[in-house]
């Protein structure tokens, strides 16, 4: 069982910068698989991206390539999630997640992952 404790959303202008953090609790972190996932108004929730326990493998969603980085401490059981260059298409309730499994970007979009927080709000104003 993991525990995940979402932090640092807010109100941003477009253009500027976020970043997100996540806090796990429970066994054996550093074996999880993490993600972000984000949720708008009105939309289904949509992945975003995701890295291996080791921090060598990284995916992300074609909306926020090159403009979000996932990145991981084992010794802190914390996952971040850097977001620049953000527009007010990124409003949104981001949502910290956790698998067991070591799978594709492309998997985790279809099939989520085990375990969620409650997630943050980020408002972009144009």
């Amino acid at each position: 069982q993991v525990h995940l404790v979402e932090s640092g959303g807010g109100l941003v202008q477009a253009g500027g910068s976020l970043r997100l953090s996540c806090a796990a609790s429970g066994r054996a972190f550093s074996r999880y698989t993490m993600g972000w996932f984000r949720q708008a108004p009105g939309k289904e929730r949509e992945f975003v991206a995701a890295i291996t326990w080791s921090g060598i493998n990284t995916y992300y969603a074609d909306s926020v390539k090159s403009r979000f980085t996932i990145s991981r401490d084992n010794a802190k059981n914390t996952v971040y999630l850097q977001m620049d260059s953000l527009k007010p298409e990124d409003t949104a309730v981001y949502s910290c997640a956790a698998d067991s499994t070591e799978a594709s970007g492309t998997f985790y979009s279809r099939y989520g992952m085990n375990y969620w927080g409650k997630g943050t709000l980020v408002t972009v104003s144009s």
